[in-house]
Parts: C-alpha cells; structure tokens; sequence
C-alpha cells in the first residue's frame, strides 16, 4: 500500500530537482564508474568493478523510491484551508505556560521539515498535539522530558 504525502509547491519543486539530479548526473557518473572499472581487466578480482556495480544498484533504489514517493505525492491547496483550526502549513504561534516563552512555528509535511527555519512535522510529537487545535487552546504534549503546556495564541498562512 503506497503512503500519500502532501508537499508545498516548494517542496515538491525540491523533490523534483532532486530526482532529476539522480537521474541526469549521478547516473552516467555510475555507469561511467562501471565501464573504467570494466576496462581494467579481470572481472572476477576486480574490487573497484564490485563497488561501482553495488553503488549503482544502491542509487537505481534511491531513484526507484523517489519515484515512488512522487508519484504518491499531492500538492496541498493554501486557498482550501481553513484558519480557525492548526492544520498542515498553518503558521502558529505558542506560549510555553512553564517558562512563558513564545514561539512561531509552521507545521509542514515530514519531508521539509527543519527545525532551524521554524518548520516542524505534522507526524513530529508537538506537531501532532497542535492538529485541531484554535485560537485559546492549551495544547498539552508528552515530550522525552515530561509534558509541554502550549497555548496557542494565533493561527495563520505564511
């Protein structure tokens, strides 16, 4: 059963460029590797052979589930989305109610996610116990290190 992922335009945009990568020159470079290898003699004790043929059985897999994950991929709607409730791109910010920090986050899908820009999971543990919540909701998140009280403070698109 194939996994459906949803993906920003930019993500998708990424995801696209990144297999076209694999395809378009990472691949002749493995072929390429292949045939030095080839021509350098007998096959039977040719470590360098051995090792061009592994890496590119290993890159044709990474290509193969790539593709499949593209196919499986759908582009989310901004427009469609309603503001009232966290959903997946809502941009929210938070309240810690332990130490009284705020913070603004935007819930994306697993693969773009990244923490340093302020992108977070939908599938993380904080991702999923903002889902559904609205404005004035206290969101409480078992975290390795106890429970978080957040307290979502405002809902928007970025």
């Amino acid at each position: 059963m194939s996994k459906i992922s949803y993906y920003t335009a930019e993500g998708l945009k990424k995801l696209r460029d990144e297999l076209n990568q694999l395809k378009d020159v990472e691949r002749p470079k493995a072929s390429q590797a292949i045939a030095e290898a080839r021509d350098k003699g007998d096959l039977s004790e040719n470590a360098e052979y051995d090792a061009a043929k592994e890496a590119q059985g290993l890159l044709e897999m990474k290509i193969s589930k790539m593709e499949e994950t593209l196919a499986n991929a759908r582009l989310i709607d901004e427009s469609q989305l309603d503001n009232s409730k966290i959903l997946v791109l809502s941009t929210v910010k938070l309240k810690n109610q332990a130490n009284g920090m705020v913070m603004k986050y935007t819930l994306v899908a697993e693969s773009e996610a990244n923490l340093k820009t302020g992108k977070i999971s939908v599938t993380s543990p904080i991702g999923k116990g903002l889902l559904g919540k609205s404005v004035g909701d206290m969101a409480e998140i078992k975290v390795p290190n106890g429970t978080l009280k957040l307290e979502v403070l405002e809902i928007t698109r970025e």
